[in-house]
């Protein structure tokens, strides 16, 4: 075979070989995959937009009796809000997880009717307020969480201040609720015997704040339950909360030692805490009279010096 007719074959195999791979290599055109998000249809056959997640209780919002999470808020800061204790509150609408509330989350504050069972409520993924409330526990494992220890075996007691003065139920503002019955009229007396160094301002100053030294007494201002104990919430420092019946709390802040625990029975005079500087830019105890959860002025309520 000469040289030509080799050339010629090589020419022809190269260009078969060139057609085959263009072949081969063919790009086929197929549709994009594209995915959808099942729209439910209506009764009329209209698209109907998947429903937004609404919070716990919204169904309640606005209600009496109800009270919406804001910004901010902690189990502690709403119990005070609304005259009611923590736990109640977390008992009364089965929270799960107390540390865990959202905001626009709706919480009955008022105990619901005899024979109801709050069904329980999933934690919310949102963390409301800085410092929340310790979960539920007994009430012996919630108060070491919570409270100072305390020093020595036993809970120092006072005798009672000679003085006192039957509060008198404040006249309800327009839309309130109305006046507290005769039964939940509480005597107060004074819970430190310092100088008034500021008194009640209803923007400023919600309470009295009351001089004195550092480990000086502070007296429970009438019997009752202690509601909450720990610093908790913001600018109250060691705070301890008692509940004296259905319509009155009183507030004890700044403390330096706290002598009782949560869910404690507590006489008139007792001394509850030691007076201290927490949270505080000098060595004072910041009082609080809440009716209905609403500061009101402790010196109405309190006896004469």
């Amino acid at each position: 075979m000469g040289f030509k007719d080799r050339a010629l074959r090589l020419v022809v195999v190269l260009g078969l070989t060139a057609v085959l791979a263009a072949c081969g290599s063919k790009v086929v055109n197929r549709a994009p995959i594209e995915e959808r998000t099942p729209v439910a249809v209506g009764q009329a056959g209209v698209a109907v937009a998947p429903a937004t997640a609404q919070p716990p209780g919204f169904e309640n919002a606005g209600k009496a009796g109800y009270y919406t999470v804001k910004p901010g808020d902690t189990m502690t800061r709403i119990g005070l809000e609304t005259g009611q204790s923590w736990r109640d509150i977390a008992r009364w609408n089965g929270l799960v997880n107390p540390n865990l509330i959202e905001v626009g989350q709706v919480l009955r504050v008022v105990p619901p009717a005899p024979g109801t069972v709050a069904a329980a409520v999933p934690p919310a993924t949102v963390i409301v307020g800085s410092k929340p409330a310790p979960a539920p526990a007994s009430s012996s494992s919630a108060a070491a969480a919570t409270a100072t220890p305390v020093q020595g075996s036993s809970v120092t007691t006072t005798a009672v201040a000679p003085s006192s003065v039957i509060a008198t139920p404040v006249p309800p503002a327009q839309g309130g609720s109305a006046a507290a019955p005769a039964e939940d009229d509480v005597a107060l007396i004074w819970p430190a015997s310092g100088a008034v160094l500021a008194g009640f301002d209803e923007v400023k100053n919600k309470g009295l704040d009351i001089g004195g030294a550092l480990g000086d007494p502070v007296l429970a201002a009438a019997d009752g339950r202690v509601v909450y104990v720990g610093s908790g919430l913001r600018g109250y420092g060691n705070l301890i909360i008692l509940k004296h019946n259905n319509t009155y709390l009183t507030a004890y802040a700044h403390n330096q030692t706290l002598l009782v625990k949560e869910d404690q029975t507590v006489r008139k005079g007792q001394k509850i805490a030691e007076m201290g500087n927490s949270d505080s830019d000098r060595t004072k105890l910041h009082f609080e009279v809440r009716r209905q959860g609403k500061p009101v002025d402790p010196v109405k309520y309190l006896p004469a010096r």
